[in-house]
């Protein structure tokens, strides 16, 4: 299955939208995504992952990537929006203490 990744810019805050599968094969479209908004130095970053139906060590390791480099230049990364197979797979790892988990994307400004 595909990944489609789009950026959008709500308020104070860039939204990634992911939709389809996370995996070895389709990491690299998120991944690029988040570089590029790591690059213009965005300050609050949400991915919104209420699409993803699956999602494996790959695709955990590129949001957890990009939170870091996010924090090293004072900016945040929020998950959003996770579906049962997501949500388990963070919760199996540890991570959903790790990452800021909201239930859906913040609403514009907040």
């Amino acid at each position: 299955m595909e990944l489609n990744v789009t950026t959008s810019s709500q308020g104070d805050y860039a939204v990634v939208t992911a939709t389809g599968e996370l995996d070895l094969y389709t990491a690299p479209r998120l991944q690029t995504a988040l570089a590029s908004l790591i690059h213009d130095r965005a300050d609050r970053v949400v991915v919104d992952l209420s699409g993803v139906e699956f999602c494996d060590s790959t695709g955990v390791n590129v949001l957890l990537a990009a939170m870091k480099r996010l924090q090293e230049q004072g900016g945040t990364l929020e998950l959003a929006g996770l579906r049962p197979p997501v949500r388990r797979i963070l919760q199996v790892t540890g991570l959903d203490s790790v990452f800021t988990i909201a239930e859906a994307v913040p609403t514009r400004g907040v």
